[in-house]
């Protein structure tokens, strides 16, 4: 190598040599030179160099051979030591009892024990090291040895040992021949390998076989003794349909006699006998139950009904069993039977006589139904002709009122006044109970102010409530809700005057919650309360906690009225009382959406006009004489000119004869001879042009309201109030 004497890459020894035959190169050179001293010294110096190096390296081989033979010793000790642990391994794994066999993670057998496949001596000899696992595999399948289950080739058999192979551990049986077993485990070293241990457990087989064989023979004790006990009959047949267990009842239940059941018996056996003295009692035919029993339609349980001649009626029921065997149970149900063909007699008695009280009852509601619309139709029909008279009673009243009369026949006069005023609120009562139950209440929704409701209610029953000293207070709600004007006045009106009546002292409070939807209007006063006990009775006909009241008091219809008419408009109502503290009625209202106001329920206008009514010309068209004379004689003492007529071709030719137009005209309803004073209000109207006019009637129908409505015309209900008459003259004026 350029620039070095010695060749790194030699050994010592032959750097040494080298570096020896070139010193004495150099000293005989030395020797022989002719040189100068100089030169001479030089080279002796370098030779000198070259010794010191060959010293160096020479220490070093020493060195280094001394490790290697430290090294060769250690490795010696190490193979004798492995030499020892393989030793002690193989006499460890010899002393396993069961068989030991180690794979390596190429599946090459490592080693084994003595034991490793003592169970086939046929291949025994041919498990040595260097062996593959698989040719390991196929050696097994094919042993003697081996009993491969029912219908299974050797080639099935290692495949499916294959995949076994697959796991990290796994462990099974294998049975040999002479009826002997090894259990195999085979589990995944660290490095990859594999070790599988063979275990006899033919012992252990045959003792678990035994216990199975006892228990076997236990439950069969106990399933004979349970079969005996049993109240149905049952029969258990094998998968060849042989006879292998039954119980006494079955005799008994089938006529046979117990000495013809044998183990083995054939299905058919039986059958033929079960066939010849029963009969099917449905659908299922004797066909049918051998086809089921043979295996060709055992698509699940099978039940039927069979008779015997004896007229005993059996339930049948045929079950299969895992091993493809069935049990046939027989349950006696001729008393079932007997019972169900009772209980059907019955039944077509009971139907029977059931239609007779049907139409009976049929019968009866509609006798009840004609009566209750008997009633209806008298009660609306006797309202109305009781409102006449009622109407002319209280207008003749109120001219008295209105004379100059001494104190004595003026409170004579008041009373009777208000006497007549309790007759119109029972009468009104009636009728609107009447049409509530009669289903011919006809509602209007439209939006109505609460605000305007309940301040003329105020106004209304505020002069009542000072007369008793209570405070009625109505708070403002801002409120605009659907309902029918005309029954949700009646409602609340109804809700404040009971509280006023029951109220002896304190207040009444009338104000309003809102909800999601809805308003909840409520009624608070500070009465007796109501008892939680009285809670429903209270809302019936008739129905008063106070029974010292008076007539004058009311009947006891008003909550009736608010219930009936609350269910009619679909508005929930509540009820919540504390005995001696109060009590609240509320009534919930959905709220309407923006937009005008409808016309609030309470009728005209009860503030008195300051306009004059002389000589203002009013035709009155009314077929009722006393009727028709206090309305004359009312509005006479107001200063009217009346034209009093009876029906409308005599209110036409007296238009006719004296050539004048009315300032307004008021019409009864209901005429002579099925006529209606809208039809003569038309007939006027047609003649002289737009005429401010009045309906009065007994009808509280809200298909009259609306009609009046669409026709411009005040409507004013029997009896008449002389207020809402003169408020109407003077709109008429205005």
């Amino acid at each position: 190598m350029a620039g070095s004497l010695v060749n790194p890459a030699d050994s010592l020894e032959r750097q040494n040599e080298k570096l020896s035959i070139i010193a004495a190169a150099l000293m005989g050179r030395v020797e022989q030179s002719t040189d100068a001293a100089g030169a001479a010294y030089t080279q002796f110096q370098r030779a000198a160099v070259l010794e010191q190096e060959v010293r160096a390296r020479t220490r070093d081989l020493e060195r280094a051979l001394d490790l290697l033979n430290e090294s060769n010793a250690r490795l010696a000790a190490a193979n004798q030591e492995t030499e020892a642990a393989r030793s002690n391994l193989a006499n460890a794994i010899e002393t396993v009892q069961e068989g030991f066999a180690l794979f390596s993670p190429d599946e090459e057998m490592v080693m084994c024990n003595s034991r490793f496949g003592m169970h086939m001596p046929d291949i025994r000899d041919r498990l040595v090291p260097g062996l593959r696992f698989a040719d390991y595999v196929q050696l097994v399948s094919r042993s003697s040895h081996l009993a491969l289950p029912d219908r299974e080739t050797p080639q099935q058999w290692a495949r499916r040992r294959m995949d076994r192979h697959k796991d990290t551990s796994v462990i099974f049986n294998v049975r040999m021949d002479s009826d002997r077993w090894v259990q195999v485990g085979e589990h995944r070293t660290p490095d990859g390998g594999t070790v599988i241990l063979q275990t006899d457990i033919t012992d252990i087989m045959r003792l678990e076989r035994q216990e199975r064989e006892r228990i076997l023979d236990d439950q069969a004790l106990l399933i004979r003794a349970t079969l005996e006990h049993l109240k149905q009959g049952v029969c258990i047949f094998d998968r060849m349909c042989r006879l292998v267990g039954w119980n006494q009842r079955v005799g008994e239940l089938l006529s046979i006699p117990v000495g013809r059941f044998n183990i083995g018996n054939s299905f058919r056996t039986i059958f033929d006998r079960f066939r010849n003295e029963f009969r099917f009692l449905d659908e299922t035919t004797a066909d049918l139950v051998e086809d089921w029993a043979n295996g060709a339609l055992r698509s699940g349980a099978l039940s039927f009904e069979v008779e015997h001649v004896s007229k005993r009626t059996l339930a049948v029921f045929m079950q299969e069993m895992p091993d493809n065997g069935f049990v046939i149970s027989f349950t006696d149900i001729s008393a079932e039977r007997a019972a169900i063909r009772a209980i059907s007699e019955a039944n077509e008695t009971l139907e029977r006589r059931v239609m007779e009280r049907t139409l009976d009852l049929e019968d009866a509601l509609s006798e009840a139904e004609r009566a209750n619309a008997s009633k209806s139709r008298f009660v609306a029909a006797a309202s109305h002709d009781l409102l006449q008279p009622l109407s002319a009673a209280k207008l003749y009243i109120a001219s008295l009122e209105s004379d100059m009369l001494p104190p004595q026949p003026r409170e004579i006069v008041s009373k009777a006044a208000n006497a007549l005023q309790s007759v119109e609120n029972i009468l009104a009562a009636l009728l609107d109970i009447s049409k509530l139950d009669s289903g011919q209440a006809n509602v209007l929704v439209s939006t109505v102010s609460v605000d305007v409701l309940l301040s003329q209610l105020r106004d209304e029953l505020g002069p009542t409530a000072s007369a008793k000293g209570l405070d009625l207070r109505v708070l403002r709600t801002g409120a605009d809700v659907l309902s029918d004007a005309t029954y949700l006045r009646r409602i609340l009106q109804n809700l404040i005057s009971n509280a006023i009546r029951y109220t002896d002292s304190g207040r009444v409070l009338v104000g309003a919650r809102r909800r999601k939807n809805a308003i909840r209007i409520e009624v608070w006063d500070t009465g007796p309360g109501i008892a939680e006990a009285e809670h429903d009775r209270i809302f019936g006909e008739f129905q008063r906690l106070n029974a010292t009241a008076s007539a004058a008091d009311g009947m006891g219809l008003g909550l009736a009225i608010v219930d009936r008419a609350c269910a009619l408009l679909n508005h929930p109502l509540h009820l919540a009382s504390d005995v001696g503290r109060g009590t609240v009625f509320s009534v919930e209202v959905p709220i309407a959406p923006r937009g005008p106001v409808g016309k609030p329920a309470g009728g005209p206008s009860r503030d008195r006009p300051q306009n004059r009514l002389q000589h203002m010309i009013v035709l009155l068209i009314e077929n009722d004489d006393e009727l028709r004379n206090a309305l004359t004689l009312t509005m006479e003492k107001w200063g009217v000119d009346v034209l009093p007529c009876t029906c409308q071709d005599e209110a036409e030719r007296l238009l006719a004869d004296i050539d004048v137009a009315p300032d307004a005209i008021i019409a009864d309803y209901q005429l002579e001879q099925g006529r209606l004073g809208i039809d003569a209000i038309s007939a006027v109207t047609a003649v002289h042009g737009d005429i401010p006019a009045c309906i009065i009637t007994a009808n509280r129908s809200t298909g009259l309201d609306q009609l009046c409505d669409r026709l411009g015309h005040l409507l004013i209900h029997k009896p008449i109030d002389p207020a809402a008459l003169r408020g109407f003259l003077a709109a008429s004026l205005r």
